[in-house]
């Protein structure tokens, strides 16, 4: 059992710390850290978490072995450094940092120190998605041809002009962020890297905050093609589709932190004019929260090395810059044209078995 402790206690720190308190054999949280304990005490009192005014006190807690930030973007990179230097594995929410610098620093310091560190895409622990990157494996929907995505919402009108989340330096290129990340990578997870983006973002809603209206096209390094958008002052919802050669699948709802069903849609090799129908699928149910906090965890226990130099976690971090680059220029950029990245992927948890519902088979109806 891993001891963690949490620094952040706002909607989504406690929905980290509800996926997994009192149900998980691998990990509970003993500790959190934020401004104005008062706030949150009541909170932390129920879940048996006694709280810290200062993070750097927590960091000093012996019983703490890992901690979970979910905290403000731009703090990412220092706390992870922080943690690490005090010799405490890291969870750390997403976008893992806001630059490559700072990503590549963080992992050096982590593999310094020999501490974990892990980066907070639970998309990658949903079966629906997994499934897609078996059927990609196998054949079944033969050579990848397109991916595309959005992720969208309301999101600009939920914060006041002086929140941290209307601030262009937390929130650069509008949703990215706190949406379109998570479609970037879960198209890392299927396609590979990103050659290069096209972006462009732009502010039509209101007269203050973030951009609201950001859009994207991508060549991925293996050769497919790629197209994101994130709009966020329009009404909820996100879809993923993913075209093959021999057919189609297609994720998407309001709701995005349920278990996901998937419409499959192959070709008739027998007669190629055939309009089929796709077929709904359905999984086990799976908190995708609980999968990544165990997921760490379990990496923890066996020194496992989770963001590492040339993996996805610090490609996605390049893929986000260059989008950034793009908008600014106008012009196609060439991710990480200053570096050369390894094409070793992060870790896939449909590939080593350490995610719930990979072994489960999936349902028709």
């Amino acid at each position: 059992m891993i001891n963690a402790a949490i620094i952040g206690l706002g909607r989504w720190g406690q929905n980290l710390v509800n996926s997994v308190q009192g149900k998980s054999r691998s990990i509970r949280f003993v500790a959190g850290a934020v401004r104005t304990p008062s706030r949150v005490q009541g909170y932390a009192d129920s879940r048996g978490i006694r709280l810290y005014d200062d993070y750097r006190k927590l960091l000093a807690d012996p019983q703490v072995d890992a901690v979970v930030l979910a905290t403000p973007h731009s703090l990412h990179a220092e706390l992870i450094m922080a943690a690490a230097r005090a010799g405490k594995h890291v969870f750390t929410e997403k976008p893992f940092t806001l630059t490559t610098a700072s990503a590549k620093e963080a992992v050096r310091t982590c593999a310094r120190r020999g501490v974990t560190l892990a980066v907070g895409y639970n998309w990658r622990f949903q079966p629906a998605l997994q499934e897609i990157r078996r059927m990609l494996d196998d054949g079944r929907l033969g050579k990848l041809l397109h991916v595309e995505g959005n992720f969208c919402g309301p999101s600009v009108y939920w914060y006041p002009k002086d929140h941290w989340r209307q601030k262009t330096d937390e929130g650069p290129g509008g949703g990215m962020t706190g949406r379109g990340v998570h479609v970037v990578d879960a198209m890392l997870y299927l396609a590979g890297q990103v050659d290069t983006v096209y972006a462009q973002s732009f502010r039509r809603a209101l007269n203050y905050g973030i951009d609201d209206t950001t859009s994207m096209l991508f060549r991925f390094k293996e050769g497919a093609s790629g197209y994101l958008g994130t709009f966020i002052a329009t009404a909820e919802t996100w879809r993923m589709q993913v075209f093959g050669s021999k057919g189609w699948v297609e994720v998407g709802d309001v709701e995005h932190l349920g278990t996901w069903q998937m419409k499959v849609c192959l070709l008739n090799p027998d007669d190629l004019r055939e309009r089929r129908r796709p077929e709904i699928v359905t999984f086990p149910d799976t908190s995708t929260e609980r999968a990544e906090l165990e997921h760490f965890a379990q990496a923890v226990e066996r020194r496992q090395p989770l963001a590492i130099t040339g993996g996805d976690e610090i490609h996605g971090v390049t893929v986000l810059e260059s989008i950034l680059e793009s908008v600014r220029t106008g012009s196609p950029v060439k991710v990480g044209r200053n570096s050369k990245p390894s094409r070793k992927a992060a870790t896939r948890p449909a590939k080593r078995g350490i995610a719930p519902g990979k072994k489960k088979a999936a349902k028709k109806k």
